[in-house]
C-alpha cells in the first residue's frame, strides 16, 4: 500500500508489506515517483531498474492495483493497495493448461485438438487449401500394457508421444485416449504430404522402445482423410479417419490407408449395427446356445453358455463380428448382464444339477459392481451358487492384479467358480495359478488343433496340465475336434474336454420335461 501526491505524483508514504514484498528499503520507495513505479519511467535519462510488477531482484509480480483519493496530511494525495495475484493467475494458467493437455505425454488432448481442428478447417477454407486428418493406433500396446503392468505401458506412451512428435517436424499431433493419436496436416501437395507423414511415424518406431530392461517392439496403423475431399466438418472428417484406420487394423499391422468411398458405406453399416445392437435385448433378438463340457470318464459336467444374435434383417450375426462393436460402444454391458442372468435362469430349469459357465468381458469384471449383479442372478433363478462359473481371460487379470484379487475373492465368498480362458496364448504365468482362486484352467483350441501334428503343442498342453496338477488345479482343453486329439489329451491327464466331437453349442428345449433329454443327446 502506498499514498502519492495528487499532483507531483510522489510517493508520501509506503507500509512495510510494499517494502518486504518487492525487496526496497522504505527510504529506495519514497524516492520514486508512482508513475515510475508503475510505469518504469526513466530519472535524468537513466532507466530504473524498478516496476511495480517486479521486485528488486527482477522477479515479475503481477498484480491488480485499487486507487482511491484521500487527504493527507492537508494536501491532496489518493491511496493505492495492489493485491498480487501472481499466483492465483499461475495456477489459472496451470488449470488451462491441463484442460487442453493430456496429463501423461503433455501432447494436446481432444479438447484442444476439437478447437484446433475447428480453426484449421476455417483457415483452410478462407485459403482454398486443404487439411489431411490422421488417425494413429499402436500396434502391440495392449500386449504390453497386459504382460508389463500400467507403469511400463504409461514409459511407452511417452516414449510413443515424443517419436510422433518428432517424426511429425512441426505438425499437429494430439493423443485422444489410450493408444490412440490423431495428427493434421495442411502441408501441399494433399495427400502425399500426409502418406509421407504417415511413413515418417512409422519409422520412427523401426527401433523397439527400451524401458527397464526390455526391448519392446511397437508399431502403428494409420488412417488418412482429408478436407474438403472427404468431409467438410470437423465431426464427419474424424470418423472418415477413424474408419480408414479401421480398415489399416483389419488389414495388417502397420498399415497406412487412405478413406474411400467404400469406407463410407462400411462406417454406415457399422454405425448401424451399433445402432441396432443396442436395441437388441429389449427386443428379445438374443438367445444362448450351450455347448457341453464332458469329464474324462465320458459323463458331462456342465454347459458353456454362448451369446448369439439373430438381427431381424441380416439374419444370424457371428459373435466375432458383433461382440467387437459392443466393446467399443458401450452395448457389451447390457448384453453381459443379460447373458448372465438368462445362463443362470436356464441352469436353475435343469433336471441335473450340472455346471454353467458365463464368460465375463473385460469391461463387466473391471465394473464395481459385479458382484452385486452376480447375487442379483443368482437370488432371482434360485441357481446354487456352487453350479456358477464365471470364465475369465488373462488380460482381465494382468491389467490390475490386485483390484482382480479383490473382486474374485468377493465372489469367491458366494460359492461360485472361476475358470481362467484361453490359457496358453497369452502370457501363461506360475503366478496367477499362486496369486488368484482359480479353479479350472482352459487350454485354448489353438493348441488343441495342433495335437498329433506339432511336438510343440504337443509340449505346450503337456507342461500346463503337469502344472496345473501340480497346484491342485483341473485342467479342461478346448475345440476337441478328432478321436486322435481327445486320445491325447486323455493321454495326458486332462480332466475335462470340450469342442465339436463331444457336442456342438445349440439352444436347448424351452419344454422344461424335454430338456433332459435335450442334454442327454447332447452328451
Amino acid at each position: 500500500m502506498w499514498v502519492a501526491d495528487a499532483k507531483t505524483r510522489q510517493l508520501i508514504a509506503v507500509n512495510g508489506a510494499m517494502c518486504r514484498h518487492y525487496g526496497y528499503a522504505r527510504e529506495a520507495l519514497l524516492a520514486m515517483s508512482e508513475t515510475q513505479l508503475e510505469h518504469g519511467e526513466t530519472d535524468g535519462g537513466a532507466e530504473r531498474d524498478f516496476e511495480l510488477h517486479k521486485s528488486a531482484c527482477g522477479d515479475a509480480i503481477q498484480v491488480v492495483i485499487e486507487s482511491r483519493p484521500l487527504i493527507y496530511e492537508g494536501r491532496q494525495a489518493y491511496v493505492s493497495v495492489a493485491f498480487d495475484v501472481t499466483e492465483r493467475n499461475r495456477t489459472q494458467q496451470k488449470i488451462s493448461y491441463l484442460a487442453c493437455h493430456d496429463a501423461l505425454t503433455d501432447l494436446p488432448n481432444r479438447t484442444a485438438l476439437d478447437q484446433h481442428l475447428v480453426a484449421a478447417i476455417q483457415r483452410a477454407e478462407v485459403s482454398d487449401g486443404g487439411l489431411a486428418v490422421l488417425c494413429i493406433d499402436l500396434d502391440h500396446f495392449k500386449e504390453i500394457n497386459d504382460l508389463f503392468g500400467h507403469a511400463i505401458g504409461d514409459a511407452v506412451l511417452r516414449e510413443a508421444s515424443r517419436r510422433l512428435q518428432e517424426a511429425a517436424q512441426g505438425s499437429y499431433v494430439a493423443r485422444v485416449g489410450g493408444d490412440e493419436f490423431i495428427g493434421l496436416t495442411d502441408q501441399l501437395p494433399l495427400p502425399a504430404s500426409a502418406e509421407l507423414l504417415a511413413t515418417r511415424m512409422r519409422a520412427a518406431f523401426d527401433q523397439p522402445i527400451e524401458v527397464e530392461g526390455h526391448a519392446l517392439k511397437v508399431d502403428l496403423c494409420v488412417g488418412v482423410a482429408l478436407f474438403p475431399r472427404d468431409a467438410g466438418d470437423v465431426v464427419s472428417l474424424l470418423a472418415n479417419a477413424d474408419a480408414a484406420l479401421y480398415r489399416a487394423k483389419h488389414e495388417g499391422r502397420g498399415a497406412i490407408r487412405l478413406f474411400t468411398s467404400a469406407m463410407d458405406q462400411q462406417l454406415r453399416n457399422r454405425r448401424a449395427l451399433e445402432h441396432d445392437l443396442r436395441l437388441a435385448v429389449e427386443r428379445g433378438e438374443l438367445y444362448l446356445e450351450y455347448q457341453p463340457q464332458q469329464r474324462r470318464d465320458g459323463r458331462i459336467a456342465g454347459y458353456e453358455a454362448l451369446v448369439r444374435w439373430k438381427h431381424p434383417v441380416r439374419g444370424i450375426i457371428a459373435p466375432g463380428e458383433f461382440i467387437p462393436v459392443a466393446e467399443k460402444s458401450g452395448a457389451i454391458a447390457q448384453i453381459d448382464d443379460w447373458v448372465l442372468m438368462e445362463a443362470c435362469r436356464e441352469a436353475a430349469s435343469w433336471d441335473q444339477p450340472l455346471r454353467i459357465a458365463v464368460n465375463v468381458s473385460a469391461a463387466q469384471f473391471r465394473r464395481e459392481n459385479l458382484d452385486a449383479h452376480v447375487r442379483k442372478a443368482l437370488r432371482e433363478t434360485g441357481l446354487p451358487p456352487s453350479r456358477l462359473e464365471l470364465e475369465i481371460t488373462e488380460g482381465v487379470l494382468i491389467e490390475d492384479i490386485a483390484r482382480a484379487k479383490k473382486t474374485m475373492q468377493s465372489l469367491k465368498t458366494l460359492g461360485i467358480l472361476f475358470a481362467l480362458d484361453d490359457f496358453g496364448t497369452g502370457y501363461s504365468s506360475l503366478s496367477y495359478l499362486e496369486a488368484f482362486p482359480l479353479d479350472r484352467i482352459k487350454i485354448d483350441r489353438c493348441f488343441v488343433a495342433s495335437l498329433g501334428q506339432s511336438e510343440r503343442s504337443l509340449a505346450i498342453v503337456r507342461a500346463v496340465i503337469g502344472l496345473a496338477h501340480g497346484l491342485g488345479v483341473p485342467v479342461l482343453a478346448e475345440g476337441i475336434e478328432t478321436n486322435e486329439q481327445m486320445s491325447l489329451l486323455l493321454h495326458e491327464g486332462c480332466d475335462e474336454l470340450q469342442g465339436y466331437l463331444i457336442g456342438r453349442p445349440r439352444r436347448l428345449a424351452v419344454n422344461r420335461e424335454t430338456k433332459h433329454d435335450v442334454m442327454q443327446a447332447a452328451s
